[in-house]
């Protein structure tokens, strides 16, 4: 539950690719890429691609939606069930963030620097206090709450500037997600 890269500073209203693209192009050497032959697990913002494993879009995703309905159908809902079971921890760290320093919940309106400083400087200590093992009632509810934690927000879609995700897809990471689905579907 610790953050290892922060851009802050980018408008709520930017869609999610369009702040990845331009961290790669601006930090890509010191952007932490995922080892060869791993990837990171990303929402439905982000394109499927080498090295980042998005769910299947236009299909049911996050874990309320399942408890709320029934179990997963088809092989596509039970790879977004198992994918959202495993980016679970995400949210619980944003939640333990939010929860921790409120400030964070509605930021005043000081000038975008000093925000940004302000994100920046409650991440650090986040990771600060997660990594010393430091005993933090926040963190140990979200500990013990694993399966309980909701999406902090939906991708957001404004400012793409016309680029699709799908001009991001990899044909590759799409055919492996595939096979990931088929694996899971069989095996249920």
């Amino acid at each position: 539950m610790r953050f290892t890269f922060v851009i802050a500073g980018w408008p709520g209203s930017v869609h999610d690719m369009r702040v990845f693209k331009d961290a790669l192009d601006k930090y890509g050497d010191k952007f932490p890429h995922p080892p060869e032959g791993k990837f990171y697990l990303v929402d439905s913002g982000y394109a499927n691609r080498t090295g980042y494993l998005a769910p299947y879009k236009g299909t049911k995703y996050y874990l309320p939606e399942f408890r709320a309905g029934q179990i997963p159908k088809g092989k596509k809902e039970h790879f977004n069930y198992a994918h959202s079971s495993l980016r679970n921890v995400i949210e619980r760290s944003f939640g333990v963030l939010k929860n921790k320093w409120r400030i964070l919940r509605d930021l005043p309106s000081y000038p975008m620097a000093k925000q940004s400083q302000i994100i920046i400087a409650c991440m650090a200590i986040h990771n600060f206090i997660r990594e010393s093992a430091i005993g933090d009632v926040d963190f140990e509810n979200a500990d013990h709450e694993e399966n309980d934690a909701t999406p902090s927000e939906g991708p957001s879609s404004q400012g793409n500037e016309g680029a699709t995700q799908h001009e991001y897809e990899d044909q590759s990471m799409n055919q492996f997600r595939d096979w990931i689905a088929d694996g899971l579907f069989n095996r249920s």
